[in-house]
């Protein structure tokens, strides 16, 4: 029974596998693009800095095809994932963020654009002082398995017959369990510039579960893609040139958002919305929008006393887990949701006050805490019931540092 959506169009229909083959067309456009130019793939950022850009070989700023800049979100001495990183301008700019320390590593399925990229490694390294940039070729919703390795593995085993396909089946398991392209928990940021709409619709739950898996924990993801406000129609999905012209495959808004929570992530915000569309078809929007979402909040709730102070301005908030954080009241929480919400560098950095124990309760025996909904922490739980101090400040310990007086 087809099902019609409030804007008359068949909502099972746009559920559907497109007809085309997605992965073929994207291959061969971008092959294309980077054999010569093709400025309609996409909509670039111009706002990259210029002084990260003076480092790179014309060809590469050319023939890049993206939607954002990831640049500001990377920190020295990170380990830094590029999706789809193409001619490689993302992987070199972030190479001279993270610096000498830092590492660098460009995933890409397309042998042109992987052969644009490694020409001028020696030479950006040159102009950089530094080689941290590595490229590795898989798909970006299938990560641990190195596809050279893979074709190294082909040239000497050619596939003749159903055995011979078991076997292959059963070389990719190894190379995915013993020598993963990218390692489990082993990055500390993942960003991507346009690229995670190009995954066909099947692989999509598939490529956020990668994101999750090669980060570690604590460690973030940065995305610019394109997004639709309407679910694209029919012939929009079945439409090969928009597919790899990053208009068929396309998330909407909202569900972008809702990927990245099925996933595992928390705190996930949007940092850029590109207030007027990049296209409109049919009467849908297609605008580039930026996401960044944290990884971390799984594990065990224990109890170690803790508490945290919501400063404002709203009345109350609510995060990824259910809690409800009333403004200034001391809400307590697990000692995993303590360390979340009070991360200095973490995402809720200045909105949150921490509240710690005055006596430290060891890991190894702190209880298991109910972190369902939202209890007010009595302060003499935090402070201990046999807490008697007095102390007297001096007029000079009370204005310190505040201007108070």
């Amino acid at each position: 029974m087809e099902t019609i959506g409030g804007n008359g169009r068949d909502t099972n229909a746009l559920m559907r596998a497109p007809e085309i083959d997605v992965e073929r067309s994207v291959i061969g456009r971008y092959a294309r693009a980077a054999q010569a130019v093709e400025p309609s793939l996409c909509c670039p950022d111009r706002n990259y800095d210029a002084t990260l850009l003076e480092k790179l070989p014309r060809e590469i700023i050319e023939k890049d095809y993206g939607c954002g800049d990831p640049s500001p979100h990377v920190r020295p001495g990170e380990t830094v994932l590029d999706l789809g990183s193409g001619s490689g301008k993302i992987c070199y700019i972030l190479s001279q963020k993270v610096g000498p320390h830092g590492r660098v590593i460009g995933v890409d399925m397309n042998d042109a654009m992987l052969r644009l990229a490694r020409k001028h490694q020696e030479e950006v390294a040159r102009r950089v002082g530094h080689d941290n940039v590595r490229f590795i070729k898989a798909r970006i919703q299938d990560m641990a398995l190195d596809l050279e390795r893979v074709n190294e593995w082909l040239g000497a085993h050619p596939i003749a017959g159903v055995e011979g396909l078991s076997a292959f089946e059963a070389e990719c398991d190894r190379l995915r369990r013993e020598s993963q392209a990218v390692a489990s928990e082993s990055v500390d940021l993942v960003v991507s510039n346009c690229v995670l709409n190009l995954v066909r619709p099947a692989d999509k739950v598939r490529l956020f579960a990668e994101i999750h898996r090669v980060l570690k924990r604590g460690g973030r993801a940065v995305i610019s893609d394109i997004v639709c406000d309407e679910d694209p129609t029919p012939a929009i999905v079945n439409d090969s040139e928009l597919w790899s012209g990053c208009i068929a495959g396309a998330f909407r808004e909202d569900r972008f958002l809702e990927h990245f929570e099925d996933a595992g992530f928390y705190a996930v915000e949007i940092v850029a919305r590109q207030h007027e569309p990049w296209q409109i078809i049919d009467g849908i929007e297609f605008r580039s929008l930026t996401i960044r979402a944290f990884k971390g909040k799984d594990g065990p709730c224990l109890e170690r006393n803790q508490a945290v102070i919501y400063k404002g301005p709203w009345k109350s908030v609510r995060d990824d887990d259910g809690h409800t954080l009333h403004r200034g009241k001391r809400i307590a929480v697990c000692d995993k949701t303590f360390r979340i919400l009070t991360r200095p560098d973490g995402p809720y950095a200045g909105d949150v006050l921490a509240v710690p124990p005055t006596t430290e309760v060891p890991l190894d025996a702190a209880k298991l805490f109910d972190c369902k909904g939202s209890t007010i922490r009595d302060p003499r739980q935090t402070k201990g019931s046999q807490y008697r101090e007095t102390r007297l400040g001096s007029d000079s310990a009370c204005c310190e540092g505040n201007g108070c007086c």
